[in-house]
């Protein structure tokens, strides 16, 4: 156990033997190092399997969603990028703020198993990040490996260490920022032709195999009745009739969530088909900070985001030729 976790569940243990809070959301043991959970403790006992290590990608704020329904008084723990996806849900009244007390952990950026594993290594047993190498321990030997080169893609692009939101912070080492440019990708997909850009996504998208996994964890997917279980629009169907069909899922997704994703990453990490889900998020948020100014969704509880009501001075559609501007 590292000194961060150790810190993480005494305080844990503290709120719940103090009856401070009814439970804990964290992330809960898997049968590998590399598989922890998202998980609810309701005592001090159960915190045996708790876990915080380099593999707790998951943003645990999605999670509040239905735990804040079965009332009582909650604490969760939350990575900075995580903060502000429960600032959206406040905002979108789909978390009781006054329910919850939020600790913010500190994060030195998340490992990507899947990486790992395509060095050659198999049959992981633990992996420690320190000064940029990422020792990894198997049952077939030891390896050290460059940090960059097993990050989750949501890492190595992190939007940055601060916590847009917390009670409390367990911070024990200072956290680094990123430097690299997390829309190089959408630049780099902007530089192609109107072809060579349908012919990339629709490599992508025909991998869909409807798992529904990117809309099941986004935070910003928190409709009661999703228009995609829906058997009367058409569109419920696992196996798509068409490849218009298995395209408009995504395409429509992304419009649903567009001034409101705040680029948690969450869709492109739990993809089984590893499709680069969040670059059509970012092409739309890159837009939006051009036309409407620079904005962060999730920075705030308040206030109004890009899209949500018409101003005259919105962009005009089509405005996007040649990089210009055009406005009402």
């Amino acid at each position: 156990m590292n000194k961060t976790e150790e810190q993480i569940v005494k305080r844990a243990a503290e709120l719940l033997d103090n009856k401070e809070v009814d439970k804990v959301i964290g992330w809960k043991k898997g049968e590998f190092c590399f598989d922890p959970s998202p998980a609810a403790f309701t005592s001090s006992d159960e915190l045996k399997d708790f876990v915080y290590n380099d593999f707790c990608g998951a943003n645990l704020s999605k999670y509040l969603v239905n735990e804040c329904k079965s009332g009582g008084k909650i604490a969760v723990f939350l990575k900075p990028c995580d903060t502000y996806s429960f600032n959206e849900l406040v905002k979108e009244h789909r978390v009781n703020k006054e329910k919850v007390k939020v600790i913010g952990v500190e994060c030195h950026g998340k490992l990507d198993i899947e990486k790992i594993k395509s060095k050659g290594i198999a049959a992981v047993t633990g992996a420690e990040e320190s000064g940029g190498k990422v020792a990894v321990t198997s049952l077939y030997g030891n390896a050290e490996l460059d940090k960059n080169e097993v990050l989750l893609d949501k890492c190595l692009t992190c939007k940055g260490k601060k916590f847009a939101v917390a009670d409390e912070i367990i911070v024990l080492n200072e956290m680094e920022e990123t430097k690299n440019d997390r829309f190089s990708g959408v630049e780099a997909l902007e530089k192609m032709s109107e072809e060579e850009r349908f012919a990339f996504w629709k490599a992508e998208l025909s991998k869909c195999i409807r798992c529904n996994a990117c809309r099941n964890v986004c935070p910003a997917c928190t409709c009661n009745k999703c228009v995609f279980d829906n058997n009367a629009s058409g569109v419920a169907t696992k196996a798509p009739a068409d490849t218009f069909e298995e395209q408009m899922f995504h395409i429509i997704r992304a419009f649903h969530v567009a001034g409101r994703c705040t680029d948690c990453g969450e869709c492109s990490r739990v993809c089984p088909q590893h499709i680069p889900l969040h670059l059509l998020n970012r092409k739309f948020i890159k837009d939006i900070n051009r036309l409407y100014g620079e904005f962060q969704a999730g920075e705030t509880d308040e206030g109004k985001n890009p899209l949500i009501e018409y101003r005259e001075s919105d962009a005009e559609p089509s405005s996007a030729v040649n990089g210009e501007v055009r406005h009402a």
